[in-house]
């Protein structure tokens, strides 16, 4: 599919990966519509892009059917989605008097990283099942996973169990809606400079890029939204997670 003209969904749309997405998206000729739970950087990033916003709770599963309706309302069924709300609090399992964690640190991580993906995946797709194909399809959906999914490091448990749901999670649900023409993919990045990272002193920055074989640096924002746009493009990507990480293999601390 050509993102030109059609409507499109970020989650997480206000910065990051996902206000990455939603500008290039936005560039491409699509109509976007931001999720976010931060008013002030969604409306103003929605505005600087020409796209919509709404505040949106991703694991809110009435609030998101809303949204997503209203979403089409506005600009007509989205045909892409793309999943970038997400959580990364470190937390180790025991600390250092023994103590463990508690469950609801790690059911809250979970709770919006995968259930929340899930959630609106769901809800796009069941607007679009019975939509007017482009071509030979109806629509593709695209969620964040990371490489933590496959070597998570001490202290993202939670984080690594989430993202490993999310690389679980699709392949079975592109199989599902294989005969609805909706495509389901994932994308597991690296070390990219997201505000979280930004909040890192150039030198802590520098040292984290340099563990990538190459290139030897952060990932940037805007080549985690070029490669959402070739998924868009290619109709044989489905049922995949891709890594986007410059080859690195994260050690584990």
């Amino acid at each position: 599919m050509k993102v030109e003209g059609l409507a499109a969904i970020v989650t997480g749309g206000a910065s990051g990966l996902g206000g990455a997405t939603a500008a290039h998206l936005a560039g491409l000729g699509g109509k976007v519509t931001i999720f976010d739970l931060d008013t002030d950087k969604g409306e103003a990033h929605a505005a600087k892009i020409g796209g919509r916003f709404a505040k949106v709770d991703v694991t809110d599963e009435d609030g998101v059917a809303r949204a997503v309706e209203e979403a089409e309302a506005a600009n007509g069924k989205a045909r892409i989605l793309v999943n970038c709300a997400g959580i990364a609090p470190p937390r180790k399992m025991v600390d250092r008097d023994g103590n463990p964690a508690p469950l609801a640190d790690f059911a809250r991580i979970v709770n919006i990283n995968l259930i929340g993906s899930y959630n609106v995946l769901s809800k796009f797709a069941a607007r679009i099942i019975d939509a007017d194909p482009i071509g030979e399809e109806r629509g593709v959906a695209i969620s964040t996973a990371s490489v933590a999914a496959y070597e998570g490091q001490i202290g993202q448990a939670g984080y690594a169990a989430s993202k490993a749901g999310v690389v679980g999670m699709t392949l079975p649900i592109a199989r599902e809606m294989a005969r609805h023409g909706i495509r389901v993919m994932a994308i597991a990045p690296g070390l990219f400079l997201t505000p979280m990272m930004e909040s890192f002193s150039p030198e802590v920055q520098e040292s984290l890029g340099k563990q990538a074989p190459f290139p030897s640096r952060l990932g940037k924002p805007d080549e985690y939204a070029q490669l959402v746009e070739s998924i868009v493009a290619n109709p044989m990507l489905n049922g995949e997670t891709i890594r986007l990480d410059g080859a690195i293999r994260m050690a584990p601390k």
